[in-house]
């Protein structure tokens, strides 16, 4: 039986087809979930475009985290395609180019502010917006970088990240009594529009591979989707506050 069978999933953060987000919805559709996508700003038409590659193609509603209007506009079109939700991925981050490269010391705390915003505290805007359709219980997943350590070039936006992994522990004590689930999956690098916006990333593409004990593919988030739609399904019923690291074991090896 396909574990996601008659699941009802919110999916954020697909913009092309090489979006981590997009392996998750295209596994969650063919492990049995209705998905609705979301998109903002100049994306939500990237979006669209790029929803109609899934079959069935699932609706696209508009929200951007900053706009408090779209909590509510969101959750309603949830609620019209939906009906209700089991679960939401949230795979949204940005950070002004200031936050990342050399030098940590050129970033302003307006630069930092928007880091945090669209990060880490967006986890509780999804929060807000779909827990009132969330009556059943269900499984809010997050997709994370790992943070134990200082990365070259990924400055504010690594701590932006520990105050992601913050939030999910803090939503998980939270939500647990209405048997909702927030984890995380920390995933190692891949080939994304979004690592496209990380200076020097070819560095972790370069030693990832060489350290991880199992290797690592850039080109392949198949071992991430995975990972999220298990999270999303009813397999870890107690599971909740977690951080699951896909990334080959690099995190757990010294250089």
């Amino acid at each position: 039986m396909a574990i996601l069978a008659g699941k009802r999933l919110v999916i954020t953060g697909v913009l092309t087809d090489a979006s981590l987000a997009y392996g998750v919805a295209e596994l969650a559709v063919a492990q049995g979930a209705q998905v609705l996508l979301t998109g903002a700003g100049r994306g939500l038409s990237i979006t669209q475009r790029t929803a109609k590659k899934l079959s069935p193609a699932p609706a696209v509603a508009e929200f951007d985290v900053t706009n408090p209007a779209h909590v509510e506009s969101v959750r309603e079109a949830a609620r019209e395609h939906l009906g209700q939700v089991d679960g939401v991925l949230h795979s949204i981050g940005f950070a002004p180019a200031a936050c990342l490269g050399d030098d940590l010391m050129a970033a302003t705390w307006d630069d930092v502010a928007v880091a945090m915003q669209v990060s880490a505290f967006s986890l509780k805007t999804l929060a807000d917006a779909f827990v009132p359709l969330m009556g059943d219980g269900g499984s809010i997943v997050g997709l994370d970088f790992d943070n134990t350590v200082a990365w070259p070039a990924y400055n504010w936006m690594g701590v932006a990240k520990s105050a992601l992994e913050s939030t999910s522990r803090y939503l998980a004590r939270e939500l647990g009594p209405r048997k909702i689930r927030c984890n995380l999956v920390a995933a190692g690098p891949i080939r994304t529009m979004a690592a496209k916006s990380i200076p020097s990333f070819a560095q972790f593409e370069d030693i990832w591979n060489a350290r991880a004990p199992l290797g690592w593919d850039i080109h392949d988030s198949t071992a991430v989707a995975r990972a999220c739609c298990a999270l999303l399904s009813d397999w870890f019923p107690a599971t909740t506050g977690e951080i699951v690291h896909v990334d080959g074991g690099y995190h757990a090896v010294g250089a």
